[in-house]
Order: C-alpha cells, then structure tokens, then sequence
C-alpha cells in the first residue's frame, strides 16, 4: 500500500514543476516588457517628459513602451497558459491563455462584480488569478482528455472540443469565483505594496531577502521571485530590485568569506569559490549550493542574514528594477544604478563576515567529527 506521505509529496512536486513551467515561459515576455519599458522611459528622459511617453506618439520611447506594455501584458495569461499546458498538455493551452486574459480585464469583472454584489475587479486578477486559472484549466482539460470517446472523434479532441468544452464550462468559475474575489484581495495587494514606507518597505524586503537565500533556487526562493515578477506588470519595481540583489549576494558572500579564510573550507571549495563570482554577479544563486550542501548548519543562516540586510537596504531606498533577470547586467536600468551595486556589496559582505564568525577552520571541524564518531 502507498505511504500517503509519499503520495502528498508527489503532488506538491507536480505541482511545483506545473507552476515553474508556467514561470520559465512567462519569463522571456516580462523580459522583453521590463526592458523595452525601461528604455522607453530612458529615451523619453532623454528627448523629453518620462510623464508623457506614451502621449509623444511616432517617437522613439513612444516605439519602445508600446512594446513594453505588450510584453507585460501577455506575461500574465502565458503564465496561465503553461501551467495548463503542463498539466494537460496541448487540449490545455488554448483555454489556459483565453481565460488567464480574461481574469485581466477589469471591466469584465467589475461587470461580474456587479451581478453578484461584490465592488471590485477593475484591476484585474493579476498573477495570482492566472496561477489558479492555470491550475483549474489544466486539471478540467485533462480530465476530458482522459475520457473515452468514439474513434472518429479523437481527432477533434485536442484541437477543438477538449478546448471549447474547458473554456464554456470554467467561464463561470473563472468570472465569479476566481475573478472577482482574487482581483479585489490582487488590488489590496497592490495598494499596499504602493504606500509601503519605512519599517514596512524594510520588513517585507528582509522577508524576501531570507527566501531567496533559503534554499539557493529551490520552492522558497522561487515562491519570492515570482511573487516579485508578478508586480513587475503593476509597474511595481522595489520588490524585484530587493529579490535580484538578494539572489546575487549568497555566492559572492560565501566567496569572500572562502578567499579571506581558505582554511575554514576544503581546499577544493576555493575552485568554486573562483566560479561562485560570476554566478553570482549573473543572479544565479544556485552558485551557492555547493557550500550549503556540505554545511547547512552555518551555511544557510549565514546567507539569509546577508540576503535579507540587502533586501531590506534595497526596499529601505526604494531601489527599483523594472527587468526580472540579468543581475550585473541590467543595474543601468535601475532608478539608483550606484545604490543597487551598494546593496549587492552590503549583503555580500555582511554574508562574508557572518560566515566567517560562525565556520570554524575545515581541519578542526574534520577533527571534531572523528572524535565525535
């Protein structure tokens, strides 16, 4: 008989490659949407108003921010699309990205609103809308996918009734129940995050900080990216910049603190420590995995003290990033270039030195388990 602990994890795992399906997809559109907006405001500021970009038509910030605007737009229901997409394959794509847009637009749900008494929806649903439609489709578009059928049907299933009858039969679900509710909750979200100031700005930046280097690319870290990705199309920037710098700075702290004392680590650390550099520089904090393999217990407290200084420092300042990838690369197009990199060099360093006050020397260590054993 199964273990139903076993079972539950491996749902929980289906679940997490379901949602990084639709996140790594998403990507490339918040990409192409956060840098060409970025530069369209950049040339704006250079041949006129930032304020009146999108009023100067025909120029080129004007070019650029359209541009922008598509890709944030459609980062949100491809995002919903490939969670569908994973779960049921192609019969869920289609609905996965009809009714992901569908959650967006304001005035459909503020009309749902409307019939069933509830203010709200002129927002839009957001990501978290269009994580749940992912969810919902594909599981519903898989379940008619299973169902047997007449031989001369089959061809029709995947292209035109499987999608036809998931779209007809969650418009409902999607408007009123997963719409309304989660566009009013994505709206409260949003105002907030807009008027964080002081202690607040600080708190959330160290929490998101901590994710980000608790488990070095892992599900805590990615639930705090996304969660950051997805503001990114509400034209909310700290919170990126914060999990950025953050995910750059555990495998610089722990090369500093490998460079300055070699001896607290094996010698064939002081390798990876060289590698550690421009993965880190890069926003992969994968860079930091091998030194948290070999010793959690110091490794991964000491991180997340340094990941969660620099996201504090960077909300603190209301440091801003409008690209969700590309670490060193992409500082230019931060509001405060020179406070960013000062932020990824706080964290680091206070990484480096609270590794180096908690890691005894690799011999001693070495030492104290035989003994131990």
């Amino acid at each position: 008989m199964a273990d139903p602990t076993d079972t539950y994890s491996a749902y929980l795992t289906s679940i997490k490659d379901d949602l990084m399906t639709g996140v790594s997809h998403m990507i490339p559109f918040v990409t192409i949407g956060g840098i060409l907006l970025a530069l369209g405001y950049a040339s704006a500021s250079v041949f006129g108003d930032v304020e009146t970009v999108f009023d100067a038509t025909g120029t080129l910030g004007w070019f650029l921010a359209q541009v922008g605007v598509i890709g944030l737009t459609l980062m949100v229901p491809v995002l919903g699309a490939y969670i569908a997409y994973a779960i049921a394959d192609r019969p869920g794509l289609a609905p996965g990205f009809v009714l992901s847009y569908l959650v967006q637009q304001g005035d459909v749900l503020k009309a749902a609103g409307d019939i069933i008494g509830l203010q709200g929806g002129a927002a839009g649903a957001g990501y978290l809308g269009a994580l749940v439609v992912g969810l919902v489709t594909g599981y519903v578009a898989r379940w008619f996918k299973q169902r047997n059928v007449p031989s001369f049907i089959e061809p029709m299933m995947p292209v035109l009734i499987i999608p036809v009858l998931t779209t007809l039969v969650l418009l409902p679900v999607m408007l009123f129940v997963v719409g309304v509710p989660v566009s009013i909750a994505n709206a409260a979200l949003t105002n907030w995050l807009q008027g964080m100031q002081g202690s607040q700005a600080i708190l959330v930046g160290a929490i998101l900080g901590g994710m980000m280097a608790f488990d070095m690319g892992g599900p805590v870290n990615k639930v705090a990216y996304v969660f950051s990705v997805g503001l990114i199309s509400e034209q909310i920037y700290a919170p990126m910049a914060a999990v950025m710098i953050a995910g750059m700075t555990p495998p610089l702290g722990m090369a500093i603190a490998n460079f300055v004392a070699p001896e607290k680590y094996p010698a064939e650390m002081y390798e990876n420590a060289k590698n550690a550099v421009p993965l880190g520089l890069s926003f992969i904090t994968e860079g930091a995995i091998p030194y948290g393999a070999s010793d959690p217990g110091r490794v991964i407290p000491g991180i997340m003290v340094g990941s969660a200084v620099a996201g504090a420092a960077s909300m603190g300042m209301n440091v801003t990033m409008p690209a969700p990838h590309g670490g060193i690369f992409v500082v230019p197009l931060s509001n405060q270039p020179f406070m960013f990199l000062g932020c990824i060099v706080l964290g680091a360093v206070v990484t480096g030195v609270v590794e180096l006050l908690i890691t005894p020397a690799y011999e001693d260590r070495v030492s104290s388990a035989s003994t131990s054993d």
